[in-house]
């Protein structure tokens, strides 16, 4: 019989350090105002009234302005509210949730036409990305 051989196995330590990426678009300073109010819908009167009057057709066509799907609005419950988070928080815009749930609640359509008003803005480069 032979005798057991121990073999020692080089050993690795594994160190995760976690850094914060901050993304040189909006660097996260100050975070900014709408472009637009909530009751300045007479900037764009045809948003407005397919706003009031076309909800959800009108949804469908911002969700798509802004990269999602079309069917979010008729698939998705609340999607103005995410709709609206969503690019508040992509686009470093000052709010909170609580902020798109009231604002959404209160005034849905003036709510959909400040949020056109901002991805026309965004996508016309009339404001930071």
């Amino acid at each position: 019989m032979s005798a057991p051989v121990i073999v020692q196995q080089p050993t690795t330590t594994t160190v995760v350090q976690m850094t914060t990426i901050s993304n040189p678009l909006h660097p996260r300073g100050v975070p900014r105002d709408w472009s637009s109010g909530i009751f300045e819908c007479f900037n764009d009167v045809p948003g407005c009234l397919l706003g009031l009057f076309c909800g959800t057709c009108y949804q469908c066509c911002v969700a798509q302005d802004m990269g999602e799907n079309c069917c979010v609005p008729i698939c998705v419950p609340g999607a103005l509210v995410a709709m609206r988070a969503q690019v508040r928080g992509r686009h470093n815009i000052q709010g909170t949730l609580m902020d798109d749930c009231c604002m959404t609640w209160l005034c849905g359509p003036c709510t959909l036409c400040q949020l056109s008003r901002e991805v026309k803005a965004i996508k016309s480069g009339n404001v930071q990305p």
